[in-house]
């Protein structure tokens, strides 16, 4: 890399680590815990690139990027902020900054983008003094989180937010489709034109399109739930987005799974696909992001104080059931889990037992591959995985993983072999496609009890 990049960062440790990294490729660094003096080096003119944290003992990094933008028209800005919320990921992109990370960030991912920055030596604008005033009275949106999966969640939603495209918003239940939704209109262009929800019924009639369409006046459609739509309805849908009128509205759908795959089980018109497939966003469920269900449960629990119940944490046991619990429901569970809890709790600090009793009724995730097929073993494989990582945080779990996982997998797969053989071992084998004497010498290896009886057809 060549060219001067200024760092300006409240952290020492951060500080030298950029310095130390930027220097060794071939950068040359000014580095300080002022945004003064930032703003004093942008100013003189030095500096190829920015990079700068948001919360400085002197100011916010992103209410300076407009200025910056005025003074050197032309200079990328990279913000970096601990403040982890789809907020901070709207103000940075609102007010074009070049990019955004949240803290900890990738050392090698942030120098990618540096070099980036310094080839592309993209123009920020100014930014729109409207936009700033919404954002400012929007603080409490429960859409928050650390975790890689949500951040790029943040990423996305953000370069979205302003352009034509329809979009469609992916997710299980309870992972918040509806608020990306209405987030994707609220801090958009459209935010003062309406916000229209349709529902399948509302296209039955064959005069439902344009209802719609003059209900909407060219501000957001949000089409929940779209693989519920009959395909009749869908037709009408398609109709609607080729011809949009005068006026033409934003279409955001949202859906559960893939729609890719809801085209093969007949659930999605491929022309509904074709249209509402491009620009995607997918919501990831709580069991990727380990490291939120504790950050959104502090959330919840001062959202409850503010409305006048008593202060409560969670004790240290209570956390740790926290982030071992699958979380079927997802955020929503989450959320009426902690709210209960919140209410009924006898103490300030809610105590383990208190957790237990409160998740004794509620369901566990379904130990199945997938749902009904429509999910690929691996990527259920592959969440599970990640969950256990993330269990144990900055630590790497005991040495000889490989075999653990492995016996984890080959003990219940080859159990529900036998039962659906009878017992019988040479058809287990056959059906697994091992040798028969391998069958045996896992059998006994695993300690698994074969029971002979009928045989599923």
């Amino acid at each position: 890399m060549d060219g001067t990049v200024l760092v300006a960062d409240d952290d020492r440790t951060i500080r030298t680590v950029l310095t130390q990294a930027l220097t060794r490729a071939g950068c040359k660094v000014h580095a300080t815990s002022s945004l003064t003096t930032l703003m004093r080096w942008v100013a003189e003119g030095k500096g190829d690139a920015v990079i700068t944290d948001v919360m400085m003992p002197d100011g916010n990094g992103l209410e300076m990027l407009p200025k910056i933008a005025t003074d050197r028209p032309g200079l990328p800005v990279i913000v970096i902020s601990a403040q982890n919320t789809i907020m901070t990921a709207i103000q940075a992109a609102d007010a074009r900054a070049f990019d955004y990370l949240p803290k900890p960030f990738d050392l090698p991912d942030l120098m990618k983008r540096v070099a980036k920055a310094l080839e592309q030596k993209k123009v920020s604008l100014t930014s729109n003094k409207e936009k700033e005033d919404i954002i400012d009275t929007s603080n409490d949106l429960p859409l928050l989180g650390k975790s890689v999966p949500m951040q790029g969640v943040y990423r996305l939603v953000a370069r979205l937010m302003n352009t034509d495209l329809p979009i469609l918003v992916s997710g299980e239940s309870g992972t918040g489709k509806s608020l990306i939704a209405r987030v994707l209109h609220s801090f958009s262009d459209r935010r003062n034109l309406p916000f229209v929800v349709v529902s399948s019924s509302d296209l039955v009639e064959i005069d439902g399109p344009s209802k719609i369409l003059a209900k909407a006046k060219g501000g957001s459609l949000i089409i929940e739930e779209i693989s519920d739509f009959s395909l009749e309805s869908q037709a009408r849908l398609v109709q609607m987005i080729d011809n949009p009128g005068e006026y033409s509205p934003r279409f955001v759908a949202t859906m559960q799974g893939s729609m890719v795959e809801g085209v093969e089980n007949g659930l999605i018109r491929n022309d509904v696909f074709y249209r509402l497939g491009g620009a995607t966003i997918e919501l990831p469920n709580l069991r990727e992001c380990v490291d939120d269900i504790l950050l959104l449960s502090d959330h919840f629990l001062k959202l409850l104080e503010k409305e006048g119940s008593p202060k409560r944490k969670l004790g240290i046991k209570a956390e740790e059931l926290f982030r071992a619990y699958s979380w079927p429901g997802n955020v929503r569970q989450l959320q009426n889990v902690v709210k209960r809890l919140g209410l009924t709790a006898r103490e300030q600090e809610i105590s383990l037992t208190e957790v237990e009793q409160s998740l004794e009724s509620q369901p566990e995730i379904d130990g199945s591959f997938g749902e009904a097929g429509t999910e690929k073993m691996s990527n259920d494989i592959e969440r599970h995985l990640r969950r256990y990582f993330d269990l144990h945080g900055n630590i790497l779990p005991p040495v000889g993983l490989y075999g653990r996982i492995l016996k984890e997998l080959e003990t219940p797969l080859i159990a529900i072999s036998l039962e659906a053989t009878g017992g019988n071992q040479a058809k287990c084998a056959d059906l697994l496609g091992i040798n028969r004497n391998t069958l045996r010498k896992k059998i006994s290896d695993l300690e698994i009890k074969v029971h002979r009886r009928r045989k599923l057809m």
